[in-house]
């Protein structure tokens, strides 16, 4: 872990967190008059657990990870900002991502005030580990890789991924927020094996749970230690803990599949349209269409209720729609309007 350490910003290190109320108590249920709550029972008045004991342990279960190797956040996007706050000197540290990738990288980096050196993706968005490891120097203290890849879609090769994180000399941060539809699966299972490695998943996508908010990271003990002392001390309120937990109770294994068989049928039927020149292989959920107008065709899609992304100004995706995979019937209306589009019906 010392070499690991050495990466920590040396005022983390140094950190005394803030300790709270419920930290400093840890017995059975009694007259609480030690966090200056409302005595008033409104369901509400009580500090939420801030450690989300009870709901790691469900994770846990569910991930196969140990509990104290969960980090739980306000989204991902927690989980991406304490990577920077932790790890990166603002002004003196940077930070590596391929390009095109999520745009919340490079937004966090600006907010930390830490330089993001953005390698693009190789043919078909390929990943270009040679030119990410000529990219680092001894300030790079974090590579931000996300697969399946966000516009692009594709799944990393596990045998690249993990020969890259091998030989990363900072901590490789691992987006996983698609992974749950795509054949290559998680590295969550090998976290032992790299000390280096954040693994970020989301409830958003697969799990249906986007409004919750809560997005999870999975790493080494001593660098959730590092995630947990530097977060806001209450940050998942009691009611996304509870909404939470009870929709993990729900299986999701055929929403998964069903939205895995609507992408392979709309990648089957989206190149017969004539404006489409390209669906992109996918292993999200989600379409990336490279069209001949794209914004004439947003445009339209857009009169007829049906909102895409427009990523045609993204690097290495001119020309090209964004499309999340639907319900069956919101697919339908897709292809539905494409029609129109191709006969000339087309809003203005």
């Amino acid at each position: 872990m010392n070499s690991i350490e050495r990466l920590v910003r040396p005022n983390i290190r140094a950190l005394c967190p803030y300790s709270t109320a419920r930290d400093e108590y840890q017995g059975p249920l009694g007259i609480f008059l030690d966090a200056n709550e409302s005595p008033y029972p409104t369901g509400w008045n009580r500090y939420p657990d801030p450690h989300q004991k009870a709901l790691k342990e469900q994770i846990s279960r569910i991930k196969g990870v140990p509990a104290d190797s969960i980090f739980l956040g306000n989204g991902s996007d927690e989980a991406i900002d304490l990577c920077f706050r932790v790890f990166c000197k603002p002004g003196t540290d940077n930070a590596i991502a391929i390009s095109p990738s999520y745009g919340m990288y490079g937004v966090a980096a600006d907010i930390n005030d830490v330089r993001l050196r953005s390698v693009p993706l190789g043919p078909d968005f390929s990943l270009p580990a040679k030119e990410l490891l000529a990219a680092a120097d001894a300030r790079s203290k974090l590579l931000f890789l996300c697969s399946p890849n966000n516009p692009s879609g594709n799944a990393f090769p596990a045998a690249e991924l993990s020969a890259l994180i091998a030989r990363f000399p900072g901590i490789v941060v691992l987006d996983e927020a698609y992974a749950d539809f795509s054949a290559e699966g998680s590295l969550r299972g090998r976290l032992s094996e790299f000390p280096n490695l954040i693994i970020l998943q989301t409830l958003s996508k697969a799990y249906g749970l986007a409004a919750l908010r809560l997005g999870m990271a999975f790493a080494s003990p001593y660098i959730i230690r590092l995630m947990s002392m530097v977060k806001y001390p209450y940050n998942i309120n009691q009611s996304t803990q509870e909404l939470v937990a009870k929709a993990l109770r729900e299986p999701v294994e055929d929403r998964i599949a069903e939205t895995v068989s609507q992408r392979r049928q709309l990648a089957a039927e989206l190149p017969a349209f004539r404006c489409v020149r390209r669906v992109y292989p996918s292993d999200a959920n989600f379409l990336l269409v490279q069209v001949d107008d794209a914004d004439r065709l947003y445009a339209h899609l857009l009169a007829d209720g049906i909102i895409v992304r427009n990523r045609s100004r993204v690097p290495q995706c001119a020309g090209c729609l964004r499309i999340t995979v639907g319900l069956p019937s919101e697919n339908d209306k897709l292809l539905t309007s494409l029609q129109a589009y191709e006969k000339g019906d087309i809003h203005r």
